[in-house]
């Protein structure tokens, strides 16, 4: 302590020139106009600039929570749309209420994602004990990322549309010509869209979106553009490429969608292919 009053005792001379400097500056600024505004206005935008800055740096912190309250808030205005929302039918005959409402909606956040092997997962924060089932159908604001594999009580393991062995059913936007998305296991932002005949006429930049054929996604949900298409080696339909809506690199925030009535078309179409005799 003493040490400390002795460098402030050598310093006195400095000090004392400092504060008479600083009170000086002060009356100046006190009482002539001009100068006090210069000063008003230059203090404001100095303690503006930090206070920005503060925010900004709290705000990038708080972008966890804001992103998984607007994804739950978009899981459930999806739920309210499909509630609002008829069902189209080119007969124009009123549609069973359960028909109308079959599709409901959850979010959850990419923990773990893959897309550089043959066959890619991704593993999700909520399991069975959030209501995820296996077989939901898995998108985002861009488009169609996979198929819920299997879960467990808090998370979800997810076959990614970037797997050799998993085919989504689409179709052509505004037109029935109805094809399977698959990926080749090739580029991360590519795939094939199969099963289109080769008399068909696709062009460059139409969109690919699931065609509602299957129990697993609604009709509409973006898959794709296409890219190229080019004749088949040998086969009776058109080798396409498809150029995915989705950024795979750059997962975050998910939905998850599941049809009510999915065991019950199911069961259905699994009776019709087998008949009793």
């Amino acid at each position: 302590m003493q040490q400390i009053f002795l460098f402030l005792y050598r310093l006195r001379a400095l000090i004392l020139f400092l504060v008479l400097e600083l009170l000086a500056v002060g009356i100046v600024f006190t009482h002539n106009s001009p100068q006090g505004a210069v000063f008003f206005n230059s203090s404001n935008k100095l303690t503006g600039s930090v206070l920005s800055v503060k925010t900004d740096f709290m705000s990038y912190f708080s972008l966890y929570s804001v992103n998984q309250s607007l994804a739950e808030k978009n899981a459930s205005l999806l739920n309210r749309l499909d509630e609002l929302s008829p069902v189209r039918d080119s007969s124009e005959l009123k549609i069973d209420s359960t028909l109308a409402n079959s599709f409901e909606f959850w979010s959850a956040r990419v923990i773990n994602n893959s897309i550089h092997q043959s066959q890619n997962y991704l593993t999700l924060n909520k399991g069975s004990l959030h209501g995820i089932k296996e077989g939901m159908g898995v998108f985002n604001e861009q488009g169609v990322i996979g198929r819920v594999k299997g879960t467990s009580n808090h998370f979800s393991s997810v076959i990614s549309l970037l797997h050799t062995d998993l085919l989504i059913s689409s179709k052509i936007k505004d037109t029935e010509v109805i094809g399977s998305t698959k990926w080749d296991g090739r580029k991360s932002d590519e795939a094939k869209l199969l099963y289109v005949p080769r008399h068909v006429e696709v062009v460059p930049g139409q969109e690919i979106v699931t065609s509602g054929y299957n129990a697993v996604f609604p009709e509409g949900i973006s898959i794709g553009k296409i890219k190229e298409a080019n004749p088949g080696n040998e086969t009776n339909y058109l080798d396409i490429t498809v150029s995915l809506s989705a950024d795979f690199s750059k997962l975050n925030f998910v939905y998850l969608v599941e049809n009510d009535l999915r065991e019950e078309l199911d069961s259905l179409e699994t009776e019709s292919m087998n008949p009793q005799r």
